[in-house]
């Protein structure tokens, strides 16, 4: 990606986050990806780490209409997904995505126990959240003009504990140097 690039999106995250009311802490540690793939536009997502814990962390996100995050799962990683502002949708399988098979998976929505069928597509309003176990493939998008995603779950390894069904997937991107950076990214 270009640092022009991730400069214009942490710009349209931040305005977004302020217009809905989000005040970030100091020296936030953000987070821009186009997860290697080359295409932001299509697969990217802004990520802003609020707080980091042995135990914990918690996470605000940024997308607008368009983007993905591709499916993926943890091992270890117990989340929760909130959408904070917009609608978000989040299609889940109990298994790799694709997968012929029908599984029926009971996740959280808003703290009660629902049933879905695996490749379900969950759709979050403001406020709505969604409870994801070690081994659930997700992946997730808005279906709003933009969206404000939050996480909030056990300690997070985005080195060791991500898992996609894209091999091509990488998490963090290259970063080509066009412009002076306006905020320093965990992988700098």
């Amino acid at each position: 990606m270009k640092r022009s690039q991730i400069n214009k999106a942490v710009r349209n995250a931040t305005r977004f986050f302020e217009d809905n009311g989000w005040t970030l802490p100091p020296n936030p540690q953000w987070d821009v990806t186009d997860f290697g793939l080359g295409d932001f536009e299509k697969l990217g997502l802004v990520l802003v780490n609020l707080t980091e814990e042995p135990e914990y962390c918690e996470k605000l996100m940024y997308a607008h209409k368009g983007q993905t995050t591709p499916a993926h799962t943890h091992k270890k990683k117990k989340e929760d997904i909130i959408c904070r502002a917009g609608t978000l949708a989040i299609q889940v399988w109990n298994g790799a995505s694709g997968s012929s098979e029908v599984l029926s998976i009971t996740l959280k929505v808003n703290g009660k126990a629902t049933n879905f069928e695996s490749a379900d597509i969950i759709r979050l309003q403001s406020g709505e959240r969604l409870t994801l176990t070690p081994g659930v493939y997700h992946e997730f998008y808005p279906e709003s003009d933009e969206c404000i995603i939050g996480e909030v779950s056990t300690a997070n390894d985005d080195l060791h504990d991500n898992f996609f069904v894209n091999t091509e997937v990488g998490r963090f991107s290259q970063v080509e140097e066009d412009e002076a950076p306006l905020v320093k990214l965990v992988s700098d």
